[in-house]
């Protein structure tokens, strides 16, 4: 059987916008972290979430890895802060790191470790079968940043704060943990509470005139 969608009334659409707009505004990009614990299941929900985004020909080309093992975030932290030395030492160029100023950030990535869990996103670039026969994927790209954007949002709805972490290359991600060699890592989204004494930036979004055009 076909799945048919439910319509909502309008009334009923615009509070639900209303709310999520004021919810989403909200939502802070955080790097010091609690190593209090977070319920499982929240995290769990949050990734069945981004599993419902929409994927090119339904190829549904990702992989969330659910980090919990200390010892195992301590690796990924060893790796992580050995390419970030390098690329603040020049890698990255200078232009990018002017950008990076404003965000004070550096190549120490305590949240890594602090956070309870990390989620470690990995784009499937194309199906490899059991019997070592593979096929393309399409719309990779696009279909997992769908994804982490609506794992973003799920979590910040739960009352989580969660940082997206890219460290580059991230070659080092995939023999830590194992995956397989269509495998190709997009994120690290380090996830918890925030630190008692976390501060953020106060950085200005742009207004809605700024980012839209009507036609």
């Amino acid at each position: 059987m076909p799945y048919r969608p439910s319509r909502m009334d309008q009334e009923a659409s615009l509070a639900a916008a209303r709310d999520l707009r004021a919810r989403m505004n909200e939502r802070r990009t955080v790097r010091q972290f609690s190593s209090d614990p977070v319920p499982e299941q929240v995290v769990r929900d949050a990734i069945a979430v981004a599993a419902t985004a929409p994927s090119g020909a339904h190829q549904q080309p990702w992989t969330f890895v659910l980090v919990k093992d200390p010892d195992v975030r301590r690796r990924i932290r060893e790796a992580a802060e050995h390419e970030e030395r390098v690329s603040y030492a020049g890698r990255l160029g200078e232009e990018w790191l002017e950008a990076l100023r404003p965000l004070g950030t550096d190549a120490v990535k305590a949240h890594l470790t602090d956070a309870p869990f990390l989620i470690v996103v990995f784009q499937q670039r194309y199906l490899l079968a059991g019997d070592g026969t593979t096929r393309k994927h399409y719309y990779v790209d696009e279909s997992v940043g769908i994804a982490v954007g609506m794992l973003l949002t799920a979590l910040h709805l739960s009352g989580l704060a969660a940082l997206t972490h890219t460290p580059s290359p991230m070659r080092f991600l995939s023999e830590v943990l194992g995956r397989p060699r269509n495998e190709k890592a997009f994120a690290v989204i380090p996830v918890g509470y925030p630190a008692d004494d976390c501060e953020v930036p106060d950085l200005v979004r742009k207004s809605l005139d700024q980012v839209l055009v009507e036609i």
